[in-house]
């Protein structure tokens, strides 16, 4: 970015003319079924017969638009454009076509009336683009359709990308989310020297739906106090007159950009010193700005009237009359030629190529995405002599291997995490880099550094926006989250699946890096947090997504977390969440045969089952490392009391697998399901969740009859580790029961099984009641394999 002289009163002028036709081609799309440039009188037959979408932010958003583009092409900079306001489909629509990308991208949208004609009808419409900012948009990261998002979304894109400006446009609506309140302290992350920037654009326009907006009715020094106060060098451009507001908005942004690249030189020569102070623009202007004065008698410009269809249900000669006048108010016959073409004149506002930040490629992240490298995994295997011999953190293990993977791709992957990397047991990535805080840093700060690739912020929201700006510009990373607080961030998920989804059936939306989940300290570890910290519901959220981009993986050791993170860093335009405990546990497979075990997502596991190929008596299933330890104590017992009984084990990595094939793409075959669970034996399946998600996804199968689930059911509090687990009836004492009660052959000991296991659970209660720990036998529980016969 070099010094630029100030725009001249013709550009300016030019730059107004380019505004109406953004702003003609926005209504038009709302309103326009035919007539695209108004040759004839409108009729009643060229007006859509449903009206959606929304004017009254697009205008405003139109404006910013134009004005970028003559910064990015005085100021010669690499710049990518987010919608923050919810409902901007209209405006990002029309720019992308006015500078050509559309056209290039959907041939069928072309350059002339026809184009045209296409262009407004397909807005909205039964086989057309969604209203919102949405993945068919070209030069998209945001889907507006949920706000709070917009500015974190920008911060993670700007996150090593040092020649990349994020224009982000925040709507005074948005502005009152807690999650767009707080991204505002995204700037004591950004770091100048190898970081791009961000340009926050505060929209003021008075109004949400109905109501006022808070930041536009606080007086204009205590909103200069709240962005300085952010940290922020606050610039205000404020007015209704559009030649007023043209060259003021002009002249506030070369005075931002100049500050950024002032910034930037000075870190980039010298180094960081201090905390920057990055500029913010505060834009007010009237909603629904140049839209109808009034309409049935009632003021709708500047109001909130303004904010959906300004004039609805064009039924009346008098209603078509003011759309009409509305529509011819931007002259279109001036601003387009007689084939339909934008004027060569402003057609050359424009910037051209990649510099359009409809085409910026940083908008379409997987085209700049490169494979992460990835070290071998035999290094942090966990050498195992046998089944269960060795107690292991498996996701310290994990922390280790990523710390590596941190170390080979120190400029495309990051952490991010609300202040759990530690507690989660990553913390050998600190061996490489720290946490991130561009702030002040004390002596006594525990791995903080201004370059640190360590993303932490107390805040779900901060993490997962962040991340997800990250991916969708072509980068890799990881989140680690307590699993009950990740709930915190099903919305943004749930937009996130919805965004891959629509992405996938774009030809040229390439694959992005996965979104990728740790959840750890989770439910059956929460015993000393208490009944807040117990809930394993984001799985359902997750399942409840479309099959082709979710993922639910339940590693029950060591080694089959590694063979998962791996195969996770490795995939594209996933969500894959990963559950694994923290807590040091037992260790049950090597890695070659983890590595198998993972790759098949279901398998027996030979050496805990006595069946070997013939009909068991029983399945024992399982999926999560707690449910995979009860469950082997309960085959245990089985074999210790019943040494005769045939059992299959069956664990569980890729819950998936459980679906059938038309559900799920790794869902297992009817066979192959069959072959594994029986068509008619009775299967205690202990599961790390809700038992109702496992019944859900296998409730087609032959034997899904005698499927009986055991896991969470909402039952806990501040306890011992076993008493979460007996609470829940997922211990192995119930499935020892459950199984014995099932099988026909063992009828005749119901009841002193019953006895049996109740004379345990009291001695359970009475011994932590009094000792505050679990049971010797209990704590110090080996697997000591199977009793032949």
């Amino acid at each position: 970015m070099s010094d630029v002289l100030p725009a001249s009163n013709a550009l300016l002028q030019q730059m107004h003319e380019y505004w109406c036709a953004a702003n003609y081609l926005s209504v038009g799309q709302i309103y326009l079924l035919d007539n695209p440039l108004l040759r004839a009188p409108l009729d009643l037959a060229h007006v859509k017969p449903r009206l959606l979408g929304h004017w009254g932010t697009t205008p405003g958003l139109n404006f910013i638009y134009v004005h970028l583009n003559r910064a990015i092409v005085a100021h010669d900079v690499s710049m990518l454009y987010i919608a923050g306001p919810g409902h901007g489909g209209p405006a990002m629509v029309a720019n992308a076509y006015l500078e050509g990308t559309y056209s290039e991208i959907y041939p069928q949208v072309t350059q002339d009336t026809d184009g045209l004609r296409r262009l407004l009808r397909q807005f909205s419409f039964p086989g057309g683009i969604p209203s919102h900012v949405a993945p068919e948009t070209p030069g998209s990261i945001h889907e507006g359709g949920e706000l709070g998002y917009s500015l974190v979304h920008a911060f993670g894109a700007a996150f090593d990308n040092p020649d990349l400006v994020v224009a982000c446009v925040v709507g005074d609506g948005e502005a009152e989310t807690g999650a767009l309140a707080t991204s505002w302290h995204s700037n004591k992350f950004l770091n100048p020297v190898h970081d791009g920037a961000v340009l926050p654009i505060l929209h003021l326009n008075g109004y949400k739906i109905a109501g006022p907006t808070l930041l536009d009715r606080i007086p204009r020094e205590e909103l200069a106090a709240l962005m300085t106060g952010y940290g922020y060098q606050p610039l205000f451009v404020e007015g209704d007159d559009p030649a007023a507001m043209h060259r003021l908005m002009a002249d506030t942004l070369d005075t931002a950009l100049g500050r950024i690249r002032a910034i930037q030189r000075e870190a980039r020569l010298h180094g960081l010193r201090e905390r920057p102070r990055w500029p913010v623009i505060i834009l007010r202007s009237p909603k629904g700005w140049t839209g109808p004065r009034q309409v049935d008698g009632k003021p709708n410009e500047g109001t909130f009237r303004a904010h959906q269809v300004p004039i609805g249900n064009i039924v009346s000669r008098e209603r078509l009359a003011l759309l009409e006048q509305w529509l011819r108010s931007y002259a279109p016959q001036s601003l387009f030629d007689a084939g339909g073409r934008l004027r060569p004149d402003l057609r050359a506002l424009a910037p051209i190529g990649e510099r359009r930040m409809s085409a910026n490629p940083h908008a379409n992240g997987g085209a700049l995405l490169r494979a992460l490298q990835l070290p071998p995994l035999a290094p942090y295997a966990v050498a195992l002599p046998g089944p269960g011999a060795l107690v292991a953190e498996s996701t310290r293990i994990q922390g280790q291997y990523l710390r590596d993977v941190m170390r080979a791709n120190m400029h495309n992957f990051r952490i991010f995490s609300p202040d759990e990397t530690a507690s989660n047991r990553w913390d050998a990535i600190f061996d490489v880099t720290g946490r991130c805080l561009v702030a002040d840093i004390l002596p006594g700060d525990d791995h903080v550094a201004m370059d640190g690739r360590v993303m932490e912020m107390l805040s779900e929201h901060q993490c997962e926006g962040w991340l997800e700006g990250y991916l969708l510009t072509g980068r890799h990373g990881m989140f680690s989250c307590y699993e009950a607080f990740t709930h915190i961030v099903d919305s943004m998920v749930n937009q996130h699946a919805k965004w891959l989804k629509a992405a996938g059936a774009l030809a040229w939306r390439e694959p992005v890096a996965s979104l990728n989940f740790l959840l750890s300290s989770h439910v059956w570890r929460q015993d000393h947090n208490g009944a807040s910290h117990q809930d394993p519901g984001f799985i359902d959220h997750v399942m409840n997504k479309k099959a082709e981009v979710v993922r639910v993986y339940l590693p029950p050791d060591a080694n089959t977390l590694l063979c998962t993170t791996e195969h996770c860093l490795r995939s594209r335009n996933l969500i894959n969440v990963i559950v694994a405990g923290k807590q040091p546990a037992e260790q049950w497979l090597d890695l070659a045969a983890a590595a198998e075990h993972c790759r098949a997502g279901i398998g027996r596991w030979e050496w805990a089952g006595n069946a070997g190929n013939a009909e068991p008596d029983v399945v024992i299933a399982c999926a999560g490392d707690v449910p995979t330890l009860e469950a082997l104590a309960a085959v245990q017992l089985l074999y210790e009391h019943f040494p005769d009984v045939k059992v299959r084990f069956v664990n569980v990595v890729d819950l998936a697998t459980l679906q059938p094939p038309h559900a799920h793409p790794h869902g297992l075959s009817d066979p192959a399901f069959d072959a594994l669970f029986t068509t008619d034996k009775p299967v205690i399946f202990a599961y790390h969740g809700y038992p109702t998600l496992i019944h859900r996804l296998t409730y087609r199968r032959t034997n899904h009859a005698n499927l009986h689930v055991h896991g969470f059911r909402e039952e806990g509090t501040t306890t011992t580790p076993f008493d979460m687990v007996v609470l829940n009836e997922l211990d192995r004492f119930h499935l020892f029961a459950a199984a014995v009660r099932r099988i026909p052959s063992l009828q005749p000991h119901h009841a002193s099984v019953t006895s049996f296991v109740a004379d345990k659970l009291a001695e359970h209660r009475c011994y932590i009641e009094q000792h505050g720990v679990d049971m010797p036998e209990v704590l110090h529980w080996r697997w000591q394999g199977q009793c032949s016969t």
